[in-house]
């Protein structure tokens, strides 16, 4: 007949603790003996790899601002940090770290696409194509012309979009949009690129279109009726419920009294 005898609790206890203890010494020693690991000579950062758009910041100067600043090992270093460095240097609007086994980072930049020239002289600043205000030597800028906008802090997104909107409207009639200003009471004012100057007035994207369309569709009648372009165009305000007031280079609608002399 067999009979268990049953571990006393005691001795259940220390064998538990045991294992415990010994659990806990692997894992220190693994951490320990990574750290140590870490810190070896061979994982520091020897350099950094820089791919992606630099059309106007070179691998060597990129690098040459970043490395002074750049600690740890390639376990330890902060690529959030790495991250910031890059994306502080003018044009770089983006950049992605990856650590390259066993001493490199790779970082992939984005740079910012100008687009247009963002509020008034001498604080002018520049947009880049998603809408963004971005500080940058305006000299850099490869275009030759573009266009100016402005508005309210925080609205660039909706300047762009407005005039992205209005461009092949006013293109369609040979008349390029220049100048595109948004009031802090939300009125629209163009300027094209003779010199005449829109008053579109205020609403949504779809009220204003609307009334640049009116305006354009019978242009080429007012104009022709005084023997001009629609390229004689002065200025134009559009904020009128039923119509709209335009002025015509050269022509004038008072009339002269023979009386006077």
């Amino acid at each position: 007949m067999n009979s268990t005898v049953a571990t006393p609790l005691d001795v259940k206890l220390m064998n538990g603790t045991a294992v415990l203890l010994f659990m806990a010494f692997v894992v220190l020693a693994v951490v320990t003996g990574g750290r140590w690991l870490g810190r070896l000579p061979m994982f520091s950062i020897q350099g950094i790899t820089v791919t992606g758009d630099m059309n106007h910041n070179s691998p060597l100067t990129l690098r040459a601002n970043v490395a002074p600043g750049l600690n740890g090992t390639f376990f330890s270093v902060d690529l959030a940090r790495v991250r910031s460095a890059f994306e502080a240097v003018p044009w770089v609007r983006h950049a992605v770290v990856r650590r390259e086994f066993p001493n490199r980072l790779r970082v992939d930049l984005q740079e910012h696409v100008a687009v247009a020239y963002w509020g008034a002289e001498p604080e002018l600043r520049l947009l880049n194509s998603y809408g963004e205000v971005f500080e940058a030597n305006v000299g850099e800028v490869e275009q030759d012309v573009l266009p100016k906008l402005s508005g309210p802090d925080g609205q660039s997104g909706e300047v762009l979009a407005m005039y992205r909107t209005l461009t092949p409207l006013f293109a369609g009639m040979e008349l390029p949009l220049e100048q595109l200003d948004l009031s802090g009471r939300g009125s629209w004012r163009a300027r094209l690129d003779g010199g005449a100057v829109i008053e579109l007035g205020r609403g949504t994207p779809e009220e204003v279109t609307e009334r640049l369309q009116r305006f354009l569709r019978t242009l080429t009648q007012v104009t022709t009726r005084y023997g001009r372009a629609p390229g004689s165009v002065e200025s134009a305000d559009l904020r009128h419920a039923n119509g709209y007031a335009v002025k015509l280079r050269g022509v004038s609608t008072l009339a002269v009294d023979s009386t006077k002399k």
